[in-house]
């Protein structure tokens, strides 16, 4: 059997893209080397942020107005709620990135914004307790998504529309064929027109040429009792991003009484293989993340709940890499670099407009990987190697 195209992955990216392929209704396959949803990737953890107000670039404002609206339709059609409202907040010192950044980005596209000091900021929301001289952005539209439940969601929701899934088959190799694709599995081979690949920190492995663009690094979260439940709840204490002397640091209020989560951008900057990761809790894991709640959140830092490792999946300018592969009749999507996530929905329709007219309707030239040489160089699969 010749599928129309086979979604290699079935994480955020890969589940969003399945259901967009099959909502064209393309006979489509879609393959996870563990079970869906499962804790060996990126996509776990309970929450994810989703905000408007964007300081890694201004260029990603138009992506999230699509990405928020898709959320909402797949909230409609799966009749679950998978975005949970609490505003967002941007904090560091002036002239910092985060904070200057995302003030940009809300000027640049007109987003409701309003800019705090370190005293109003506290006395509208008392978990947080910033130092004198910071100032926050607060940015309504920010918030949580829920990633094992929406990915749940669209692969129920594909299955519905015709969609194929096979959990627990590893691809092993992909091949150009006379026909299209030839995907051989650690179960099976398979033939289709087209393939995705959304393999997360996988993806090097499939491609080496992206190894040294796409490297995975693990990452550690941690949820902490607060000591005042009621400003840490999701009401009270919207999601956030803060640049501090002590690094990149971001947070999620408690829901469903899971306490107070935060994590600190490249951790411990361990670059893994992926098929190795230490999902083991430490205490210097721990450490980094009190050295946070000590100054900044003294009202969270109560005892470790529970702690989960994940894996961030890096490009050298932390933007992502989603393009045609320059010969064959694959998409690639990856490098995500730890903010990826809130962009599942947009990406999948990209990805499914890319496989089904050759174009989309946004400016991807940002996402190719060819930015990364001045030489154009082309993207091998592993079976040439």
């Amino acid at each position: 059997m010749i599928f129309d195209t086979i979604v290699v992955g079935l994480g955020g990216m890969g589940s969003s893209a399945l259901y967009e392929l099959a909502r064209t209704g393309q006979n489509v396959l879609g393959l996870e080397q563990f079970t869906i949803p499962h804790e060996k990737g990126s996509s776990h953890g309970l929450s994810r942020i989703i905000r408007m107000a964007y300081f890694e670039h201004p260029s990603y404002i138009p992506l999230l107005k699509r990405s928020y609206d898709l959320w909402r339709r797949l909230e409609q059609e799966s009749s679950e709620q998978l975005l949970i409202s609490t505003g967002s907040i941007d904090a560091s010192y002036p002239g910092m990135k985060i904070f200057e950044g995302a003030l940009e980005s809300c000027k640049n596209h007109q987003l409701d914004h309003e800019v705090l000091d370190f005293k109003s900021l506290s006395n509208r929301f008392p978990g947080y307790q910033l130092p004198e001289g910071m100032r926050a952005l607060f940015q309504p539209q920010g918030g949580i998504l829920l990633p094992e439940k929406a990915i749940s969601e669209y692969v129920r929701l594909s299955k519905l529309k015709g969609a194929k899934v096979s959990e627990e088959e590893k691809v092993i190799d992909l091949e150009r064929d006379s026909q299209g694709m030839r995907v051989t599995t650690s179960k099976n081979i398979y033939f289709a027109k087209n393939v995705v690949v959304t393999a997360g920190a996988w993806i090097g492995k499939l491609f080496p040429e992206l190894a040294s663009v796409a490297i995975p690094e693990r990452q550690v979260v941690g949820w902490f009792r607060p000591y005042n439940k009621k400003v840490f709840g999701p009401d009270n204490f919207p999601v956030f991003n803060m640049q501090v002397d002590e690094g990149h640091f971001y947070g999620f209020p408690s829901i469903f009484e899971t306490g107070f989560k935060i994590g600190k951008y490249h951790h411990l900057k361990e670059k893994v293989d992926p098929d190795n990761l230490d999902i083991g809790i430490n205490r210097r894991d721990e450490n980094i993340l009190r050295e946070c709640m000590r100054t900044y959140f003294p009202e969270a830092n109560g005892d470790l709940l529970t702690a989960k490792a994940c894996m961030f999946t890096n490009t050298p300018d932390g933007h992502f890499i989603v393009e045609k592969h320059d010969d064959w009749p694959v998409v690639i999507a990856g490098g995500f670099s730890g903010h990826g996530y809130k962009f599942c929905s947009v990406v999948g329709e990209i990805i499914a407009d890319l496989i089904s007219r050759g174009e989309c309707d946004f400016n991807i030239e940002l996402f190719s990987s060819h930015r990364f040489s001045r030489e154009e160089q082309r993207i091998v699969p592993y079976s040439s190697f």
